[in-house]
């Protein structure tokens, strides 16, 4: 079946005791068994839970998965691929990763004696030549957040493969229906669910997913020893969301490459970060391996004061932080959600704009933000 359809019917099967066309919410903490041992597949909703299961098993289809496994958060997720390794491992991050990301590695993970190397998405061309053989893990976004950098995934695969390293690439920018990361070659794939699965900036969740029958093994045992695992009505929530993806990502990409376009061509704005634009270096990259080109947007004002005053002119774009749902949100990631990288080397620029475009008219949105942009030339 194609992307839209199993994201509305896998792993949704109306309910067998009602006939119900959508997956209940099985709101329960804990399941009558026939004997001892002797139960219908469920014993206690942190090992697992049948709505959580319906969207373990949708979101698995549409990543090319063999194997899903979803969690209260981003981050819950993200802990949780760190329990894969052991102090002493070194791990090679894209270095604009997410402030979050960057918070656990340098102030929960390195104290412990774990290793994080941040290079540069340009060094990925030469990814070989910084692996080494105490190297466990690859952890790239493509896009990148903030600053919206490509990483060829084949290439990062392959190079991480022969140091005998895993891949994780967090697709949560791209979502499945823009980029699938493990047909590209990658061990596991992440999201924070929050973000466009959901897509209504209603819920927080995580999500993890890979082919690999020894890695998913792992990650279902830490799943359940770790707790980091989202409730019912959570899963439900992502199950509803991604019914739409599709249909919302074309609308996302359609809106920012509009946007990145006017931005591109406004004197006050320096530069403007966006995959789709000819003149992005990642540019043939995200051709090749994205089906579009995201909603995500970022630029460069004339200053920080000019970022910071810019965000507060607009009316449509919402200042706020994440990103992904279907209104339009405006930040200063350097102040707001990469505050945790303000003393790193690759510290988010501080007049960096993060625009999270969203499905509103693209009229309204292009207006709001010539508006917004005005003010600078006085």
């Amino acid at each position: 079946m194609e992307f839209e359809t199993r994201a509305i019917h896998a792993g949704q099967e109306p309910d067998p005791a009602t006939g119900a066309i959508i997956t209940p919410i099985y709101q329960t903490s804990t399941y009558v068994q026939d004997a001892v041992g002797e139960h219908k597949g469920y014993d206690y909703s942190r090992v697992a839970n049948p709505t959580r299961t319906a969207l373990q098993a949708a979101l698995a289809s549409l990543e090319s998965a063999e194997h899903g496994i979803a969690f209260s958060s981003g981050l819950g997720a993200v802990m949780t691929l760190f329990h894969l390794l052991s102090p002493g491992d070194r791990v090679v991050l894209i270095a604009d990763v997410y402030g979050g990301v960057y918070r656990m590695t340098s102030q929960v993970y390195e104290p412990k004696g774990y290793r994080f190397e941040y290079l540069p998405a340009e060094e990925f061309a030469n990814l070989g030549d910084h692996l080494d053989e105490t190297t466990r893990m690859v952890w790239i976004e493509t896009p990148s957040n903030p600053l919206l950098n490509i990483v060829d995934i084949r290439a990062a695969a392959e190079a991480a493969h022969a140091a005998g390293a895993l891949l994780v690439v967090d697709n949560t920018f791209a979502t499945p229906y823009l980029q699938r990361p493990l047909e590209l070659g990658a061990d596991v794939v992440v999201h924070s669910t929050t973000k466009y699965l959901g897509g209504h900036s209603d819920v927080v969740g995580g999500f993890a997913a890979t082919s690999d029958p020894a890695i998913a093994e792992r990650l279902f045992f830490l799943q359940k020893s770790l707790g980091a695992v989202p409730g019912p009505f959570d899963c439900w929530l992502v199950v509803r969301g991604i019914k739409t993806l599709a249909l919302r990502m074309r609308k996302h990409c359609e809106n920012a490459m509009a946007i990145a376009a006017l931005l591109s061509r406004h004197p006050r704005v320096e530069r403007v970060y966006y995959p789709g634009l000819p003149t992005h270096p990642g540019h043939a990259i995200a051709a090749r391996q994205m089906r579009d080109f995201g909603g995500m947007v970022s630029f460069l004002a004339e200053s920080p004061e000019e970022a910071a005053a810019l965000v507060a002119r607009t009316r449509v774009f919402r200042l706020a932080e994440s990103l992904g749902g279907v209104e339009s949100l405006i930040e200063v990631p350097a102040r707001m959600t990469h505050a945790s990288t303000a003393d790193a080397p690759f510290a988010s620029p501080p007049s960096l704009v993060r625009l999270s475009v969203g499905i509103e008219a693209i009229e309204d949105l292009l207006a709001d933000l010539e508006d917004a942009l005005v003010p600078a030339a006085a």
